[in-house]
């Protein structure tokens, strides 16, 4: 229920500033996730993922506009020498990958031409984890994940160079009430504009 709302509030805000858009631009952009699960069951490491997706962008003014994504991202962590101390169905020092279908909704500032400022929500549909993950539990993380975004992008033509710092808002842990799971990490990617 909550993931539908989201997508219909967001597509409802993308309705109404392209009606009210002075400029619009879609395009593709993809790069390199660092994140880490944040909890005692985690080994709090960033490690190395990939992000690729599309992007819009509804201009209302020179300076301020809204920017909307689609992104596949892959997070990866590793669960904590100790972990199964904490919950008797965790592995010890587990590889873990997760796969998000994220939605962000951005506000964009530019003060220059060159320069663009996001901020905003971000919602995460949990697509896919690892399956050996826990023992008992088939399903460890939470599906949904929201998220508050916020970064810089340089604009060079039909070029976007970008850096972004995403940090997780809801416990993600479904496994129990003992500890608390959330993303957080940095993205850096490159967008290419197509229209």
């Amino acid at each position: 229920m909550k993931v539908k709302s989201f997508l219909v509030l967001a597509i409802l805000i993308i309705s109404v500033a392209g009606l009210k858009a002075q400029g619009f631009q879609l395009g593709l952009k993809g790069g390199a996730n660092f994140y880490e699960v944040q909890g005692r069951s985690f080994d709090q490491e960033y490690r190395f993922g990939y992000n690729i997706g599309g992007f819009a962008q509804l201009d209302f003014s020179k300076h301020f506009g809204i920017q909307p994504e689609i992104m596949w991202n892959e997070y990866q962590t590793r669960t904590a020498d100790d972990a199964s101390l904490i919950y008797t169905d965790l592995s010890n020092g587990q590889d873990i990958q997760l796969n998000y279908l994220t939605v962000p909704v951005l506000l964009a500032f530019k003060p220059t031409k060159f320069l663009t400022i996001h901020l905003g929500p971000q919602y995460g549909i949990l697509i896919n984890q690892t399956q050996t993950l826990v023992t008992n539990v088939g399903n460890a993380f939470k599906k949904g994940d929201l998220s508050i975004v916020g970064g810089v992008q340089l604009n060079a033509g039909w070029f976007k160079l970008g850096l972004r710092y995403t940090a997780g808002l809801n416990n993600m842990d479904n496994v129990g009430n003992v500890d608390s799971w959330k993303n957080q990490g940095f993205q850096a990617y490159l967008g290419v504009r197509i229209i």
